[in-house]
């Protein structure tokens, strides 16, 4: 499968703007590709605005990237601010829009409270695994990451981890760590994109989008601090073969989510 990594700059609460720059990037991309994905909060940034800005799954954004998935050819992956179900609050809702229509929602657990996140998102309480083209995915959003439990792959029962993040400057090496981490102990494909440029609060992101394999090998060649775009094409046999030949998963202890 051929997963592009798209990391690039959000432009401060402006869904319009985004959306937008997303087209004509997608476009671009129509029959090279097989899944695209996009950084946490893709269409407004790490903001706080959720009576302004958020959307139900059937508004603007939602929408418009469906059928860039449609038209495209690809199925596109990412977050948004996310209206609940009766309109009175906010998730931040991981998406996996498939090229068919159909559409996936993962809303995210873990809440940043160093940034005020928890007054003003739900979280969520799902572990969604997506069907694609043959892989088991499982969507993360940001500091989901850093939990381990929360991150657990159980009988193999996902092939390819997908984190999409606003992860910041300062702990960048956190980031690249734990997405190794993830790769090894779950022994799993992971894919993680974060945004570059600076936000509406100041904050700096350097991107260090990356995608590693089951044993720790990182697999692209993405820049630090620049908007780039890089596919890869990664293999569901030869995870299935290491697993067989080397089943750590077999001996992984077993945890309950509360």
């Amino acid at each position: 499968m051929r997963v592009t990594l798209i990391q690039n700059d959000i432009t401060w609460e402006h869904p319009e703007a985004n959306l937008m720059y997303y087209d004509s990037l997608l476009a671009g991309l129509a029959g090279k590709t097989d899944l695209a994905v996009l950084p946490e909060l893709c269409t407004t940034g790490f903001s706080l605005k959720t009576a302004n800005l958020a959307e139900s799954d059937e508004g603007m954004s939602m929408t418009a990237l469906s059928r860039m998935a449609t038209t495209y050819g690809m199925a596109i992956a990412g977050s948004f601010m996310g209206l609940s179900s009766d309109g009175q609050s906010a998730f931040n809702r991981g998406f996996f829009l498939h090229p068919d229509g159909q559409r996936d929602f993962s809303n995210k657990r873990h809440l940043f409270r160093m940034g005020e996140e928890p007054a003003h998102f739900l979280p969520g309480d799902d572990r969604t695994i997506i069907t694609y083209q043959g892989w088991n995915i499982r969507l993360l959003i940001c500091y989901d990451l850093r939990f381990p439990v929360w991150c657990r792959n159980i009988d193999n029962g996902y092939d390819l981890l997908l984190v999409c993040a606003n992860w910041p400057a300062p702990r960048r090496h956190v980031w690249s760590s734990l997405l190794t981490a993830r790769a090894l102990e779950n022994m799993s494909y992971v894919c993680g994109v974060n945004r570059v440029g600076t936000d509406g609060k100041g904050l700096n992101y350097t991107g260090d989008s990356c995608l590693i394999n089951a044993y720790g090998t990182i697999l692209t060649n993405i820049n630090p601090e620049q908007v780039q775009v890089e596919t890869v094409d990664i293999d569901l046999e030869s995870l299935r073969q290491f697993r067989q030949k080397f089943p750590v998963w077999m001996d992984a202890d077993r945890f309950q989510i509360s």
